[in-house]
């Protein structure tokens, strides 16, 4: 009797320490260091991703406060958030975040796209967009913009909630220059052409919750299960973050939450 009463009290405390350790992870981030060579630069450029922030019921001002601190320590020549910017489930006030978000400093400036959460919190995310535009984050919703003479920004509407418009999205690339495309959902790397040099997406958070043996418990869809996070060679290049905020439950296993700092430089030389 002993024992068996034993055998449960350590299973309920090593329960106990994992999801701990869980919830624990939710508010730990990392600093992912990438660089590629990107045809059409003439000189480098140096980035910040942050994707799915999910500001709501987990994540809160002071999450968000220390993304943007570790963001502007990175002194990024362009910041970008890859949509989600608010989680579905919460009718929270946006002031804290927007607060915050309007700290971002950067030469080349501050882009946003949307995420299937943003349409989900807002169903038009129109009025949020204009909120953003008065703090300078520019909503790229199925259009572009030369951030440099090398370098032609595009972004993409929710693959899931949204209207996406490729050609839209890449119409007035100038020739020659670089072409960076920006999807929450890596799923329109399946419709990407070749010429466009590199996508960055979200969506997926790298799983969230991976258990070794199983996987991931979450599954967006069957496509992003092949594209969880890191880099995609096929069927174009590609990054997936693994993100910062979290969604459904305040709780991250084997998956830490990712801060992305780009390094792309020219491909000659």
């Amino acid at each position: 009797m002993r024992l068996r009463t034993s055998l449960v009290t350590a299973a309920a405390i090593g329960t106990g320490l994992v999801a701990a350790h869980m919830v624990a992870n939710t508010y730990r981030f990392t600093i992912e260091r990438i660089r590629c060579r990107l045809p059409g630069l003439d000189t480098t450029v140096r980035i910040v991703l942050l994707c799915d922030l999910h500001y709501g019921p987990f994540i809160r001002r002071g999450s968000i406060a220390a993304w943007v601190d570790a963001t502007l320590a990175e002194r990024p020549d362009l910041v970008i958030v890859a949509g989600d910017l608010v989680d579905g489930w919460a009718g929270d006030d946006v002031e804290p975040l927007l607060s915050e978000l309007a700290r971002f400093r950067a030469p080349l400036g501050a882009f946003a796209t949307w995420g299937n959460h943003d349409y989900i919190r807002f169903g038009d995310p129109s009025g949020f967009g204009q909120r953003l535009e008065q703090i300078g984050i520019t909503v790229l919703e199925n259009r572009g913009v030369l951030v440099r003479d090398d370098l032609f920004l595009a972004g993409l509407d929710d693959v899931g909630e949204g209207e996406p418009d490729l050609a839209a999205a890449l119409a007035g690339r100038p020739p020659g220059a670089a072409c960076l495309l920006v999807s929450h959902n890596p799923e329109a790397l399946s419709s990407v052409p070749p010429d466009v040099e590199l996508t960055l997406s979200g969506h997926t958070h790298g799983g969230q919750i991976n258990v070794p043996g199983i996987g991931p418990l979450v599954k967006a869809s069957d496509y992003t299960q092949r594209l969880l996070r890191g880099w995609s060679r096929q069927p174009a290049l590609g990054y997936v973050s693994r993100g910062l905020g979290v969604s459904l439950a305040p709780l991250r296993l084997n998956c830490p939450a990712e801060l992305t700092v780009l390094e792309l430089t020219p491909a000659r030389g």
